[in-house]
């Protein structure tokens, strides 16, 4: 409504065309609609979105996260979650929590509706973040996403940077 104040969002007023669609370049069956609801409120520090995935399409590709912390808390529809090595059924009223632990996730519609979740978590200048079925990592600033093979890394322990 015109003079709700810039902190309520509305989330049943807003239309699709509204929303951000997604697609994760390294994978032709991701499928996004956000809308970004920490945006619309003046978040800085954290973010919060409204998703939808379609039946039959995937969040991303899984991924850890090295730098932020991200959460999932499902709404609507019905998926499964990669979670680690594990695939598990989630429906409305599942939160899952994603530490900097190392812990890959995804998420698939395998339902007949969207399957609609809030995703929220920090917001950094700088994230970083593990691909294993990719053997890449990447590394997100200034609007860029690069992404390194894995094969590539170099590993140097602090010792290796001191000069005797």
């Amino acid at each position: 409504m015109a003079d709700d104040p810039k902190h309520l969002v509305r989330t049943a007023a807003l239309p699709p065309e509204e929303g951000v669609r997604v697609r994760h370049p390294l994978n032709p069956n991701s499928e996004v609609l956000l809308h970004r609801l920490g945006d619309r409120a003046g978040m800085q520090r954290v973010h919060l979105s409204l998703a939808r995935v379609p039946p039959g399409r995937e969040s991303f590709v899984p991924h850890a996260h090295a730098v932020q912390e991200e959460f999932l808390f499902i709404l609507e529809g019905e998926g499964i979650a990669q979670i680690g090595d594990r695939r598990v059924r989630v429906g409305p009223g599942d939160y899952m929590g994603f530490p900097t632990d190392g812990t890959a996730h995804h998420l698939t519609n395998t339902g007949s509706s969207d399957l609609v979740y809030l995703m929220g978590g920090e917001r950094t200048a700088v994230e970083v973040s593990h691909f294993p079925t990719l053997g890449r990592t990447a590394v997100m600033r200034d609007g860029e996403v690069v992404f390194f093979p894995d094969e590539a890394a170099q590993t140097f322990t602090m010792r290796d940077w001191i000069a005797d």
